[in-house]
Formats: C-alpha cells, sequence, structure tokens
C-alpha cells in the first residue's frame, strides 16, 4: 500500500485493488483516507427488476467503502474483515449517480467502525449504512487477492 500522506497514490491503489464486485458495478473511489473513504456508483446496471437502485448495491457500495477506510486504519502488514453490516433505504434512486460517503466513527487496534451515508444527484439521502470490521494481524487467504491467482482458486478461507 501506499504513504498514507501520498493521497494521490493511496487513490490509485485502493482504486486498482477495490476488488471484482466493486468493479463490476462501477464503484469508483474519489477520496481515501483512514478518516473518510468517498465514492460514485451508476445506478444503471445496478437496477431491481421495478428500475429501482437495488438495495443490495447500497449496501455493496457501503461495505467496499468503509472497508476499505478500515483497511487504511489497520496499516501495511494488518487486514480488515468486516463483521457487521446494517442498512436502512430512505428514497429510491432509478437514474444518475450515487456517492457514498463513509466517516470514521471509532478505531482502535481491535475494530474500525464507519458510518456511510450515500446520496443522489441531488445531495438527497438515499441510504444510510454502518460497518464494523474487525482488524487483524493475518491477512485472509495468506494475503492472496482471489482474482490474481489466474486458476480461479480464491485461495483458504480463514
Amino acid at each position: 500500500m501506499a504513504d498514507p500522506s501520498d493521497r494521490v497514490a493511496v487513490l490509485a491503489a485502493v482504486n486498482a485493488r477495490r476488488g471484482e464486485l466493486a468493479e463490476r458495478m462501477g464503484l469508483t473511489i474519489v477520496e481515501a483516507s483512514a478518516e473518510r473513504v468517498v465514492a460514485t456508483m451508476p445506478v444503471a446496471g445496478n437496477r431491481q427488476p421495478y428500475g429501482l437502485l437495488h438495495g443490495g448495491a447500497s449496501v455493496v457500495l457501503a461495505e467496499t467503502i468503509g472497508s476499505i477506510g478500515a483497511m487504511l486504519n489497520a496499516g501495511p502488514t494488518r487486514a480488515a474483515v468486516g463483521i457487521e453490516i446494517n442498512a436502512t433505504h430512505h428514497r429510491a434512486a432509478s437514474a444518475g449517480t450515487v456517492t457514498g460517503v463513509a466517516t470514521r466513527a471509532h478505531a482502535s487496534r481491535a475494530l474500525a467502525t464507519f458510518d456511510i451515508r450515500i446520496t443522489d444527484d441531488s445531495g438527497r439521502l438515499v441510504c444510510t449504512s454502518r460497518l464494523t470490521c474487525m482488524l487483524r494481524d493475518r491477512i485472509p487467504a495468506d494475503g492472496s487477492v482471489p482474482a490474481s491467482t489466474g486458476n480461479g482458486d480464491s485461495g483458504r478461507r480463514q
């Protein structure tokens, strides 16, 4: 991971390793620090059958940016693993882009908790979420990135 004081390098690093699901959903990290992570996601391609932003897509956005914040709190030799998430869906979005802002609520050696607000293009609240991650000394899957194995094997899970 890049030097935390080099915000451009941190942003490039987290976008490069944001995960396959976040990539497929069109999620883009636009700001990343241990205190705050911001990302955008298109509504198109992430809708449920009624044409509205899928609630699960909002949760993916929330968990992705909260986990990135927790990872930045954990540091380069440790890992953040989500242990609890909740979400309240306030209003529908059917077009445009949603923006998620994850703000650190708590961080210690063992846990990091982020409050996440997702808004539409007009700044209206779409979803609120809270994510808690356990910060571990041992990296899951032996530190490998599942997509990088090249053989479809996602590595050993713990």
